[in-house]
């Protein structure tokens, strides 16, 4: 009984952990992009960031959505990856940034 008793509060603590977390979807504009290669540059810096689960880059656009964990990084960090790679970004829409 003590053991089915200490594996239900592990999965409790667990979900617990994992409610306070949330994932966001953030768009970035990268008007420095001038080739078509440049998205794969910016693409490997964004994904590096611990927390980013997705990232995708869109040339034409010149953006980059990035979903990630808000619990393990933020919009300044995945700004800072960018400017790193030689690719400055900017935040776009701040006002009506989606979540997921």
């Amino acid at each position: 009984m003590q053991t089915r008793t200490l594996m239900l509060l592990a999965a409790a603590l667990f979900c617990s952990q994992a409610a306070l977390a949330k994932t966001q979807t953030v768009t970035l504009n990268v008007p420095t992009m001038d080739c078509a290669t440049c998205p794969i540059t910016i693409k490997a810096a964004l994904v590096k960031v611990p927390g980013v689960s997705r990232a995708k880059v869109s040339y034409q656009r010149r953006e980059a959505v990035v979903v990630y964990d808000d619990s393990k990084t933020n919009v300044n960090e995945l700004k800072k990856a960018t400017a790193d790679a030689g690719y400055p970004a900017l935040l776009k829409n701040p006002a009506s940034t989606p979540t997921e």
